[in-house]
């Protein structure tokens, strides 16, 4: 039986004029399903009616018919369809219930009615498979993005769905998470169950799975995973920068939190026109170290010095910096507390959001989102820029654009610090690599 059949389905979000997926026909069988396309395209809208949030949660205009886990999807409430379609979002840290890692893996289970004698066998198991059975005890407060996005795809692994729906799952993981989380979709497929899973990250994934459905601008196109060919795009190198004055420097400093240090004893600073690229893996202290230098944490040993320059961060959740009703509102407010000349439509359109300017930011997709929050810290030329996994979600096309902006901060004597499991943005852009 199929695992889910779309049949000339069309979905508009409420208040949008335009349909988010357009008489889409669809049928999904089993094994591994990749779900492709650009940002804004629609793939998300699309795995969000595999488990009925779309439309029972986001609400909206729907027409034609879809059937997932034998369920019809218009007729079945979103509580129901949960038991049997697992579904792990695109933004973990706006995913998790309780406090501690173990209580959040088991919360799924508590609502299936599974015996608390059994549960904490299939929660260490869970955790096992995404290779975090190191963060029991912890609280998710503490926890950097990519090992709370290991958590939460446990949280569904441990309800045992007939299908798992991943919404870019690998998009914050060091290349060993990574492959846990392959190596786990591996393990589904075999015991008869199915996976769909929205991914750029497009030649890792490609052995495995069986169909890619390409999503863009609400239609859908299914081949063949063997017959598909990625385009990668290749971006020239930066050339080295003669760094200028000093803009930031640790000495000596431990960061963490408290009954938590992360790094000790660290001596490191960043320079007007370099970029400084952290790398390494989840849970290394990457977040930490940049909110530390940005002063949102103070060393729990050392000191931190700063040049007195204004301070552009984008955290790993950008939808905690976007709260005004445009995309170009978010922009105009940056350029007019700083006081700069530079026009909005310009910042827009170096980001590729000048189609979307006068969309609601929370609307959007999470690429989408991604450069809106981007475009709204680093408009107005910052001297010192904290970028974090900055290429979450993003397409290729989006990621060109990013890297270039990113040149331009550097060559105007920018100082950037970017974190980040991209290989690809730290071969274009980085100066200086640091691994935690």
């Amino acid at each position: 039986m199929a695992q889910a059949r779309l049949n000339r389905l069309t979905y508009a979000y409420p208040g949008s004029h335009q349909a988010a997926l357009n008489d889409v026909s669809l049928l999904i069988d089993g094994g591994l399903t990749m779900v492709a396309g650009p940002s804004g395209g629609g793939k998300s809208t699309l795995l969000r009616v595999l488990n009925g949030l779309v439309p029972h949660f986001h609400g909206g205009r729907v027409a034609g018919e879809a059937e997932s886990a034998g369920f019809n999807i218009i007729a079945t409430p979103t509580r129901v369809m949960a038991r049997s379609v697992g579904f792990v979002f695109q933004d973990p840290e706006l995913q998790a219930v309780y406090d501690t890692v173990e209580r959040e893996v088991a919360f799924g289970l508590e609502n299936l009615g599974v015996p608390a004698r059994a549960m904490p066998a299939r929660v260490g198991d869970a955790l096992a498979q995404v290779g975090a059975e190191h963060l029991v005890g912890r609280r998710v407060s503490t926890l950097s993005g990519g090992e709370r996005q290991r958590v939460a795809l446990a949280s569904v692994l441990a309800m045992q769905p007939r299908t798992v729906v991943l919404d870019e799952p690998t998009s914050q993981l060091d290349p060993k998470g990574a492959t846990l989380v392959l190596d786990a979709c591996e393990r589904v497929v075999a015991s008869s169950r199915s996976v769909v899973l929205s991914e750029h990250r497009f030649a890792q994934l490609q052995p495995l799975a069986e169909t890619v459905v390409i999503v863009d601008q609400g239609r859908v196109e299914t081949h063949a995973a063997r017959d598909s060919r990625p385009g990668r795009v290749e971006v020239a190198r930066l050339p080295p920068a003669e760094p200028g004055p000093c803009v930031w420097a640790l000495e000596h400093a431990t960061v963490g939190y408290a009954g938590h240090p992360l790094i000790a004893d660290l001596d490191l600073a960043g320079y007007a026109g370099q970029v400084v690229a952290l790398s390494g893996a989840n849970g290394s202290g990457k977040t930490t170290l940049l909110r530390t230098i940005a002063g949102l944490l103070r060393p729990l040993s050392g000191k931190v010095e700063r040049r007195p320059v204004r301070i552009a961060y984008l955290p790993q959740n950008p939808g905690a910096l976007l709260h005004r009703p445009t995309v170009r509102s978010e922009v105009e407010l940056t350029l007019r507390r700083t006081d700069s000349a530079t026009s909005a439509d310009d910042v827009l359109r170096d980001l590729g959001l000048f189609e979307v300017a006068e969309r609601y930011p929370r609307d959007l997709s999470s690429g989408e989102r991604q450069r809106a929050a981007l475009a709204a810290v680093l408009a107005g030329t910052p001297a010192l820029v904290l970028l974090d996994e900055p290429t979450r979600g993003m397409d290729p096309k989006a990621r060109i654009a990013l890297i270039e902006l990113v040149r331009k901060l550097r060559d105007r004597g920018g100082a950037v610090v970017v974190a980040t499991h991209d290989a690809d943005l730290l071969a274009a852009i980085a100066d200086r690599v640091v691994e935690l």
